[in-house]
C-alpha cells in the first residue's frame, strides 16, 4: 500500500485496485510501504484497514515495510494484529541490528529488500557489495557468486530475502543456495561489513508532500 492511499476507507479501496490489477480475490501478503511520521494517524488507519481485510479473509497475512523501532512500537500500541513481517533494507553494508532486534522481540519476521545490496550499485552512492573483496573471497572458497553468498548469509541468520531479477540465469542461481553452509566466523565477518549508511530514503523524512503519487484504478 503506497502512502497516497493511507486512511481506513482509502486503503480498503486501494486493496480493490491491487486485487483487480492482479486478477485475484485474495492477496497472500499485504504491506504498508512506509510509515508517514507526520501523519501517523493515517498510517494507523491504513493498518486498521489491513486488519479488516485479514479478518474478512481478503488477505492471508499483513505487515509493514520500512518501520523503525519507534514506528513499530507506536503501531503496536494502537493495533490488534502484530505484523507478520517488517520489510526493510538489509544487506551486508547496512544491517539495521536495532530494527532486527525490535522485530524479533515481537515475533515479526525481518524481510530484506535489496538483500544483496543492489541499491549500493544503482544508486551510485559508494562501493558495491558485489565488488566487496571479503564477500568475493568467501564466494571463491565455495565456488559460488557473491550474490549467492549474501543470500546464504540472510538465510542462515533467519531472515527472509527477496532478491529481484529479470534474468533467468540469475533467478536460477538465486535458488541455488542450499548446497553449502557458511561458518559462524564467515557470518560474523560479513556482519562486520556494515557501514551504517542507508541506501533508501530515511524513514523519518517520508512525507505525503515529498513521496505521494497517484495510484491508478484497476
Amino acid at each position: 500500500m503506497w502512502i497516497s492511499d493511507y486512511g481506513y476507507d482509502e486503503t480498503l479501496h486501494a486493496f480493490e485496485k491491487s486485487a483487480g490489477k492482479l486478477g485475484v480475490d485474495q492477496i497472500d501478503l499485504l504491506l504498508l510501504h512506509q510509515p508517514v511520521p507526520t501523519q501517523f494517524d493515517k498510517t494507523v488507519d491504513a493498518y486498521r484497514a489491513l486488519e479488516t481485510l485479514l479478518a474478512d479473509g481478503r488477505v492471508r497475512a499483513i505487515g509493514v515495510s520500512n518501520f523503525m523501532p519507534r514506528h513499530l512500537a507506536a503501531l503496536l500500541e494502537r493495533s490488534r494484529v502484530v505484523p507478520t513481517v517488517n520489510q526493510v533494507e538489509v544487506h551486508p553494508y547496512f544491517t539495521q541490528p536495532d530494527v532486527q532486534a525490535a522485530n524479533a522481540e515481537h515475533g515479526i519476521l525481518t524481510q530484506a529488500w535489496s538483500p544483496m545490496g543492489g541499491i549500493t550499485s544503482y544508486m551510485g552512492s559508494g562501493p558495491s557489495t558485489f565488488d566487496d573483496p571479503v564477500i568475493a573471497q568467501i564466494a571463491a572458497e565455495y565456488g559460488k557468486t557473491p550474490a549467492q553468498v549474501m543470500l546464504r548469509w540472510h538465510l542462515q541468520e533467519g531472515r527472509s530475502a527477496i532478491p529481484k531479477s529479470v534474468n533467468p540465469t540469475r533467478i536460477a542461481a538465486n535458488f541455488d543456495v542450499f548446497c553449502f553452509e557458511l561458518t559462524a566466523e564467515q557470518l560474523t565477518v560479513i556482519d562486520r561489513l556494515d557501514t551504517g549508511v542507508r541506501g533508501g530514503p530515511e524513514p523519518e523524512s517520508v512525507t505525503q508532500e515529498a513521496f505521494a503519487r497517484d495510484i491508478p484504478e484497476a
